[in-house]
């Protein structure tokens, strides 16, 4: 398996609005603004580097009982465990059906 690592140009916030001299992106700045998964582009909540070094220094992929994929690791000595579901409910992707038509924008 790879050795992970945090890198500091992921995780960084979409920038999705209207500035000067980016008319011709404007048509997909407006399908951005209005898809389901806007919430998960812009939303730019505190995270502590300290945090993200503790979750890749610790981090492990693994199968759950059910099948499905789970990364575990180990943040200020508490057990934390993502799946897609978790990813899912705190990004607000509400498609977990997957997305049949897209938006008009």
């Amino acid at each position: 398996m790879a050795n992970l690592e945090f890198c500091n140009k992921h995780d960084m916030v979409a920038f999705l609005e209207k500035p000067e001299g980016s008319e011709g992106f404007n048509q997909i700045l407006d399908f951005l603004n209005s898809t389901h998964i806007k919430y998960a582009l812009t939303a730019n909540p505190i995270i502590y580097v300290s945090l993200i070094h503790q979750f890749w220094k610790t981090a492990s992929a693994s199968t759950s009982e059910d099948g499905k994929m789970k990364i575990t690791a180990t943040i200020d000595g508490r057990i934390k465990t993502l799946t897609e579901a978790s990813i899912r409910r705190h990004l607000k992707l509400e498609d977990s059906d997957g997305i049949t038509t897209l938006p008009n924008a």
